[in-house]
């Protein structure tokens, strides 16, 4: 099985410009392809993982990935998949955000001589001259033909700016210079790409006489539907300080039942045979499931320790074994405590459970809230300090949010 096949079985593939010479190229390691990444916050998201995964396993395959730093495009911002005009971040933001992007991307992707390459599009498009940029490429672009694009069309019953509207534009442009000047024959993208993908092939093919492939690969979408990443705003980050070890593997534990499986299929490297033989698993088997999910993913992410860290954490919760000293937790100091002990408020505060204390009021009246097990309906709870005689107590928010607070 060539890796195209592979991509195929996983479910990654969703569209191609032309499936022949793409599975030809990608089989043969000859592809030399790009990924863009616009750097709209700080850190990659569970999103940016399955683009990351998908270059590590055509890197594997002998093929030549370069990874796109939005420096550029990230200054107009990408309506595809967007309700509403992204915030204008400044030049300053992008660039620390690029930093980060950088560093966490070197934890996934093998760059050097002869190997993966990463630019940023900042080098060409802050340096275009907008009536050259005009008369060279924007006759290449039929108006009609743009509006009829998916990303646009869901825009214009609630406004679509000039700045978003060239956002295809630029996209494009990027291939055209890649193609150019790097070599470049392929890009790959989220389904929510394509529009902007197909503008890029068209455009080397009238400026250059010459084919460029396009592919997408399938977007991880949550139990709503909607896009997992920071657009969705149910994001999960890659960064630890962000999302902790312990919550991204509490997060791929608790997909659901008819989502595990999937998950497996497109995120992990595990070997299909493998998979195959999961897919037949039903009841408590797919709690196994999740638990190798979880982990295989924590561990391509953060590492075999905080991966076998988070998994003892996850035990020690909720199933009475492991080891409960890798729970998330927070140290409490004496001015914490009043004479009786820690007032429930004060406590799902202390440890970052709820946002105000007006929510926690609501939450805990709604008994979503146990301290030990034992749930706490009262806001004026004052959790006593004899509780905190073996060193800390745990808070439970709704079913499976724990943390625990150390004396």
């Amino acid at each position: 099985m060539g890796i195209y096949e592979e991509l195929v079985a996983r479910g990654l593939i969703a569209q191609v410009t032309n499936e022949s010479e793409i599975r030809e190229m990608i089989n043969a390691g000859k592809a030399k392809f790009y990924i863009g990444f616009d750097c709209t916050a700080d850190s990659l998201t569970a999103g940016h993982f399955m683009a990351l995964t998908l270059m590590k396993r055509l890197q594997m395959a002998g093929n030549k990935p370069i990874a796109l730093i939005g420096g550029g495009t990230t200054m107009i911002g990408d309506p595809s998949g967007r309700s509403d005009m992204r915030k204008m971040l400044t030049k300053e933001d992008i660039d620390h955000n690029a930093e980060c992007f950088k560093r966490q991307m070197e934890r996934f992707i093998e760059f050097g001589e002869g190997k993966a390459q990463m630019v940023n599009n900042a080098e060409w498009l802050l340096n275009l001259n907008y009536v050259e940029l005009l008369r060279e490429v924007g006759a290449c672009f039929s108006v009609n033909n743009m509006l009829r694009a998916e990303c646009y069309k869901q825009r214009m019953e609630k406004g679509l700016s000039f700045l978003e509207f060239n956002y295809m534009i630029m996209q494009s442009y990027d291939f055209y210079y890649l193609f150019k000047h790097y070599g470049c024959n392929m890009q790959f993208g989220g389904n929510d790409q394509w529009s902007n993908m197909l503008g890029g092939t068209e455009l080397i093919r009238r400026k250059l006489g010459e084919d460029a492939h396009a592919m997408t690969i399938t977007l991880l979408t949550d139990s709503q539907g909607k896009k997992m990443g920071k657009t969705a705003g149910n994001a999960v980050w890659l960064d630890p300080n962000k999302t902790s070890p312990y919550d991204f593997y509490q997060y791929w534990r608790n997909v659901s039942d008819d989502d595990v499986l999937k998950c497996i299929r497109m995120l992990t490297f595990l070997p299909l045979e493998q998979i195959d033989e999961m897919d037949k698993w039903e009841g408590s088997q797919l709690n196994k499931a999740k638990e190798i999910l979880a982990y295989e993913l924590t561990n391509l992410v953060h590492g075999e320790e905080e991966a076998t860290k988070a998994q003892e954490a996850a035990k020690a919760v909720f199933g009475g074994a492991g080891n409960a000293d890798n729970m998330p937790s927070t140290e409490l100091a004496a001015e914490d405590f009043s004479e009786d002990g820690l007032g429930i408020i004060d406590a799902l505060c202390k440890a970052n459970l709820c946002p105000s204390r007006g929510e926690a009021r609501r939450l805990i009246q709604q008994g979503g809230v146990s301290v030990d097990d034992v749930k706490v309906t009262d806001p004026m709870y004052i959790i006593p300090l004899s509780d905190f005689e073996k060193g800390y107590v745990i808070i439970k928010k709704g079913k499976k949010v724990f943390h625990k607070l150390v004396k």
